[in-house]
């Protein structure tokens, strides 16, 4: 059986590029759980993917409440029936949330993008669309919506 590879908090800092802190506070959170070898912590291949997802969650803007449940949901797409059900409940969900997040963004670039093409043309002296017919066909909405 082969031996599970095992990582250094240095190695983890160099390898996901955050710092020692960042990932002494997840710890803290109780999102990965490091055995210790006398003074060091030594973190599993589990706990390294753990800090993955969490610092995914992280860029996304995730809170912290909401990356450890989407730890956990990672935890459980391998337990028994119950678990693995509950599971891919909430990754639809989540992948839900997220299309609409996407469709979201999306929105928004295109905004941002007539916005600086609008910024451009009143540069050389074109005609601009007043705010309020600029924003005659957008919504405040979700994009999805």
């Amino acid at each position: 059986m082969m031996q599970e590879r095992s990582y250094t908090i240095r190695q983890l800092t160099k390898e996901l590029r955050v710092s020692a802190r960042t990932i002494r506070y997840y710890e803290d959170e109780g999102m990965v759980n490091p055995t210790r070898r006398g003074q060091t912590r030594v973190y599993t291949e589990h706990d390294r993917a753990r800090l993955i997802i969490i610092l995914r969650g992280r860029r996304l803007g995730f809170r912290v409440g909401e990356m450890r449940e989407v730890a956990r949901m990672y935890d459980y797409k391998d337990g028994d029936p119950t678990q693995m059900i509950m599971a891919r409940s909430k990754f639809e969900a989540r992948i839900r949330q997220l299309e609409e997040q996407k469709l979201d963004l999306e929105q928004a670039l295109r905004q941002l993008r007539l916005c600086v093409a609008e910024i451009n043309d009143g540069l050389e002296g074109k005609p601009r669309t007043p705010w309020p017919k600029f924003f005659e066909q957008e919504s405040a909405l979700p994009a999805s919506h």
